[in-house]
C-alpha cells in the first residue's frame, strides 16, 4: 500500500519500502510490488521517482 502525500495542494505517492517519491500512483504501486519481491530497486521504475 503506496503512502499519500499531500504538498502544496498536489498528491504525491510513497513506495514504503523504498521511500522514493511519484508523481503518478501507478509507477509507486509497481516499484512497491518489485521492492517487495526482489528486495531492492528496478532503475527503469525509479527513472520517474521525484524529490518533494
Amino acid at each position: 500500500m503506496v503512502k499519500e502525500i499531500k504538498k502544496s495542494g498536489k498528491k504525491y505517492f510513497e513506495c514504503i519500502e523504498c521511500n522514493f517519491v511519484y508523481k503518478n500512483k501507478k509507477i509507486a504501486e509497481e516499484c512497491e510490488g518489485y521492492c517487495k519481491k526482489h528486495h531492492s530497486c528496478n532503475t527503469e521504475i525509479t527513472k520517474y521517482s521525484i524529490q518533494v
